[in-house]
């Protein structure tokens, strides 16, 4: 899509976040600052929600508002973490000073693990005064992705910066995160929303893009998203973008009968041929710009494959997707787990 994602371009404000309990929460937390866990479902709106708290607790949301996505730093090298210009000005710092072998004094970049590396920018960003009001807030969002260890530096800027800065942490699964974190949160949760409250989305989205639509177009878009905030609004955009309106007839066309066939066929082409980097390409597609999650990824390549597959090789392929479904329920990274899966397509892979 070149246009600009209608998850961006209307992303609510809180009074517009249509779970009622968790608004009248968050509200609260503007009202009362305090530190957060919001936990629910991939495409609830965890971090659409945050973001919409940021804005009206802060005068100045752009400075005093910071979101750091865990899995910048858990799911990537080393190297990519110094090289990423969000955390480079942060970790370039990070130095002492030794005497070397002539006694001249020598400048270098302290060795840390990732997690020293986390805990260092997470510290970094809390310590900085707010630029405006008493206090900033720290978004550590698909915190499933936290380490223990990481968790147990993260409980010491917690308690460190408590005065100055207001922790969020958004995750699917808050039974992840150790005791003493739970302990100093206040819990919201974000249940999927319903058939109704994602209809309602789409129907004021819809309108201020002044899109022509149908209210069935709509209620079918609603039901392909199944609850997911995020996936519906891609969906409608993508309706929009190849239909030119919203109408049971479109989104039938475009969600029903075409869907993400081509993608997943695509996707499973270049497994099987060997070409892994054309393969993560249209995995990337899926997660990125189609807004899905892991498990719908997984769901895509299922359907396809059965019709794809037959015998000992559906077999194959429906064992190995269970232990990735079990390694997705755990966390971590969507996009490591079915890469995982990919790579085990390759040429002889299902055969043998």
């Amino acid at each position: 899509m070149d246009a600009p994602l209608w998850t961006d371009a209307h992303a609510p404000d809180l009074s517009e976040v249509p779970q009622g309990e968790a608004r009248t929460r968050l509200q609260r937390a503007v009202d009362e600052p305090m530190n957060l866990v919001v936990y629910g479902p991939p495409g609830a709106g965890k971090t659409a929600a945050v973001r919409a708290l940021a804005r009206e607790a802060h005068a100045d949301p752009d400075n005093d508002f910071v979101e750091v996505n865990v899995s910048d730093f858990f799911d990537r090298s080393k190297s990519e973490i110094r090289d990423d210009p969000r955390f480079s000005g942060f970790l370039e710092g990070a130095v002492r000073w030794t005497k070397g072998r002539d006694d001249v004094d020598t400048k270098y970049k302290r060795n840390w693990s990732k997690r020293d590396m986390a805990s260092h920018v997470l510290k970094e960003t809390a310590s900085y005064a707010p630029a405006s009001g008493e206090y900033k807030t720290v978004l550590l969002d698909n915190a499933e992705a936290i380490r223990e260890d990481f968790q147990q530096a993260l409980r010491r800027v917690m308690e460190q910066y408590h005065r100055t800065a207001q922790f969020v942490i958004a995750t699917r699964q808050p039974t992840r995160l150790i005791p003493p974190i739970r302990s100093r949160c206040f819990q919201v949760s974000m249940r999927a929303p319903t058939n109704d409250e994602v209809v309602g989305v789409l129907e004021g989205v819809v309108e201020r893009e002044g899109v022509d639509h149908d209210p069935e177009g709509i209620e079918f878009v609603a039901g392909y998203a199944d609850g997911d905030l995020r996936r519906a609004l891609l969906a409608a955009q993508t309706v929009h973008g190849r239909e030119g309106a919203i109408t049971m007839s479109a989104a039938h066309e475009t969600l029903g009968e075409v869907g993400l066939d081509a993608t997943v066929e695509s996707m499973l082409d270049a497994a099987e041929a060997g070409d892994f980097s054309d393969a993560r390409s249209e995995l990337d597609d899926l997660l990125g710009e189609e807004g899905l999650n892991g498990e719908e990824v997984l769901d895509e390549i299922l359907r396809v494959a059965r019709k794809r597959y037959s015998g000992d090789e559906l077999a194959r392929l429906h064992r190995r997707a269970g232990e990735i479904d079990f390694d997705l329920q755990e966390g971590a990274s969507d996009e490591i787990h079915l890469s995982n899966l990919l790579a085990g397509l390759g040429p002889g892979e299902l055969a043998g």
